[in-house]
């Protein structure tokens, strides 16, 4: 059996990571996997990092697929996906998540009748102008095997009339757990973070909070900017905030006049440094959706910085708070995060399996 990944965003590296470790333990010749590198995430420290250190293949194409708007980058991923189909003739074509890359993949595959396994499956913000909220709906629609992380994705599913025909018969629903936390479990065991993140941390010297900034939402619209980085500015007077910082944040703090200078701002970090910064922080707080889940896997709370989130469980646990970008929102959630301990026990995200459980579905 031969499969296509496409992927192209730092989360689809972590999550392919599992999936392609689990086909090489099937064995030679049971699935051959070619990996598509649309480009999105392109430079070092957003994509040759993640490759390097959790031992994914080698892409086996590059499309140098990189900025533009989202109509422009999706379009012209979706022309170059289709050429490598149209070259590989694949029996499926497997997709991660919520990005352009995503979408492009799913759309090049369906067009030429090639099945599509899309991983995340089901998750939903109910926020439509959230463009990965029309890329997941998009990508579930037109995918034959639908990879759940949680039982509130299948049920999403079922209430939008999934199961339904696909071009090649009935959809399939599948709970399997969460790619993530398999990830998690596994490289944390042997990541060896880089000096420069280590030497920041016992440089710190105590507790501090962990933060990512980087959707469009937050990031684009400068009243929403202004005020999360007003209010991270503001926790960093009570405890000390590292914050990775996304070259689109950069270059949009700077294009409104923004200073970050009570943060430890540093480069986007590769997978092992921020495993490193999950276990040693006190809390997270971020507008990603990755990391509320890796907040959670550490037992460390989270505050969302959207008004908004597909891991409502995280929230219902007590786990997440959303604040968004308001200032109050955010400050009081410190508060509580400081006074009350989190429950991270129950185990919302399966039981480390998911790869295994995603390949056995492909070969079966």
């Amino acid at each position: 059996m031969k499969i296509v990944t496409v992927l192209g965003a730092r989360p689809q590296f972590v999550k392919a990571a599992v999936v392609s470790r689990a086909i090489a333990e099937r064995g030679e010749g049971a699935i051959r996997e070619l990996i598509v590198h649309t480009g999105q995430h392109y430079d070092r420290a957003m994509s040759e990092i993640f490759f390097d250190e959790m031992r994914i293949p080698q892409p086996d194409y590059n499309l140098e697929v990189q900025g533009g708007s989202h109509g422009a980058m999706t379009g012209r991923m979706l022309e170059r996906v289709e050429e490598v189909l149209l070259r590989e003739r694949p029996d499926a074509v497997l997709v991660y998540g919520d990005t352009n890359s995503t979408l492009a993949g799913a759309l090049a595959a369906v067009k030429l009748h090639i099945p599509v396994a899309h991983v995340e499956a089901g998750l939903r913000s109910f926020n439509v102008r959230m463009p990965e909220e029309i890329n997941r709906i998009l990508t579930d629609r037109v995918s034959d095997w639908l990879f759940c992380p949680t039982d509130t994705a299948i049920a999403n599913l079922g209430r939008e009339g999934m199961p339904a025909e696909s071009l090649r018969g009935r959809q399939q629903l599948l709970q399997v757990g969460d790619v993530m936390f398999d990830a998690t479990l596994f490289y944390r065991r042997i990541a060896t973070a880089s000096d420069a993140t280590r030497h920041l941390v016992e440089g710190i010297g105590g507790a501090f909070a962990l933060a990512t900034l980087h959707r469009a939402e937050n990031t684009d619209d400068p009243v929403r900017l202004q005020a999360i980085i007003d209010a991270l500015n503001a926790v960093a007077e009570r405890l000390p905030i590292i914050l990775p910082i996304h070259p689109r944040t950069r270059k949009k703090m700077a294009e409104f006049g923004l200073a970050a200078d009570r943060l430890h701002c540093i480069e986007p970090v590769g997978y092992f440094d921020m495993l490193l910064l999950l276990d040693r922080c006190r809390m997270v707080l971020t507008d990603s959706g990755g990391l509320q889940k890796e907040a959670y896997f550490f037992a460390k709370p989270c505050i969302t910085l959207r008004d908004q989130t597909e891991w409502v469980e995280l929230v219902a646990q007590g786990g997440n708070r959303l604040a968004g970008a308001d200032k109050g929102q955010i400050l009081a959630a410190l508060d509580h995060f400081l006074s009350a301990p989190i429950d991270a026990s129950v185990p919302l995200y399966g039981a480390g399996d998911a790869g295994d459980k995603i390949v056995r579905a492909l070969a079966e």
